[in-house]
């Protein structure tokens, strides 16, 4: 059976690459009951909730709903049987590992970020440097390739800006996010418009 601490819903998404908003509407119809709790507004997902959780996505375009409750609930009495519904047969096995895998990426991307309140005051910056995660982020999502970035910032490569994704995920800015403005004053970050220059040097 998957061990892991209680992750966060943010965290759970992150880990098991399932949009956010389906995790909520998931624990939402109830189908994770006992395997989810809630502190201080959080909701916290288990390893067994996490295998309930893919498991409730995965089969979500092809059984039912009754038949999609029976198989949440077949995982969590006997985690390690394959789930059978009718003719589709998931094997719980498989989906432990991709969950393994996930939450290896989010171990490694949470190691990979430091906060220093003498740096950036304090913002997640990839480590040993004063590059901002959730800014390489941003510019994966406004379309920059990973060569682009790379080639504006030396420091990083292609798995630490993947990784940079998934720690977004995970831990998105901190404070109120801004409203949208209904035109953008100014371009979105982006590295064509970086130099080598002009980086920062590394802490």
């Amino acid at each position: 059976m998957l061990k892991a601490r209680a992750l966060t819903a943010n965290e759970a998404a992150a880990a098991s690459r399932i949009p956010l908003k389906q995790v909520h509407r998931i624990i939402d119809a109830g189908l994770l009951e006992g395997v989810v709790e809630t502190r201080r507004g959080n909701r916290l997902i288990d390893g067994l909730g996490l295998v309930a959780l893919k498991l409730a996505y995965v089969t979500a375009d092809v059984l039912t709903p009754a038949a999609r409750r029976r198989a949440v609930l077949s995982v969590l009495k006997e985690p390690s049987k394959p789930v059978r519904e009718r003719a589709v047969t998931v094997e719980v096995d498989e989906i432990e590992a991709e969950l393994q895998e996930g939450l290896q990426d989010l171990a490694e991307a949470k190691a990979m970020v430091a906060t220093d309140p003498e740096i950036m005051g304090g913002t997640p910056c990839f480590a040993g440097t004063r590059i901002p995660v959730h800014d390489i982020a941003d510019m994966v999502a406004n379309g920059d390739t990973p060569a682009a970035i790379t080639k504006a910032y030396s420091a990083l490569d292609e798995r630490r800006i993947r990784l940079a994704i998934i720690y977004t995920a995970a831990y998105p800015r901190r404070g109120r996010p801004k409203r949208a403005p209904t035109w953008r004053a100014s371009a979105p970050i982006s590295s064509k418009r970086l130099r080598l220059d002009d980086l920062p040097p590394a802490a």
